[in-house]
């Protein structure tokens, strides 16, 4: 295979890289827009075009994301030279800080879980001026 070959191969349109990576094409366009992922050669036609380098980007991104991180979280890790460049020690840094930020939810999750069973046990299902589902829901009901 000669370079020219290898190189055609390598370039991807933005329908096959959403295939490759899963994430929806409007979300790939927005995260040019927004620098999260770098603006894309265009082709001869004006199409984007991309490599492995966007693919790999747009990967981590993606399971960044799943993982809870903020785009500006995910802004800091491409900062500290994406996948490949980063410091540990930096990387570290801001994953304690999400782990911080997890931990923090799920304490919220279990007493919300709490108060929502205590609520549910009370309820008898009669009609909904007497429902205190409805009464932890909207504020105005709040006695």
């Amino acid at each position: 295979m000669t370079s020219i070959t290898a190189a055609r191969a390598e370039v991807l349109t933005i329908g096959r890289l959403s295939e490759l990576t899963g994430v929806n094409i409007e979300t790939i366009r927005y995260y040019e827009k927004i620098g999260v992922l770098p603006v894309p050669a265009r082709a001869d036609n004006g199409r984007r075009v991309y490599g492995p380098t966007e693919t790999r980007i747009l990967a981590f991104v993606r399971r960044s994301r799943q993982l809870g991180f903020s785009l500006n979280e995910v802004r800091a890790l491409l900062r500290l030279g994406g996948p490949e460049k980063a410091s540990c020690r930096e990387v570290r840094e801001i994953a304690a800080l999400h782990l911080d930020d997890i931990r923090a939810k799920i304490s919220d999750l279990r007493k919300l879980e709490r108060l929502l069973a205590k609520t549910v046990v009370r309820c008898t299902g009669t009609t909904a001026p007497d429902c205190p589902v409805l009464d932890i829901l909207d504020i105005q009901r709040v006695k």
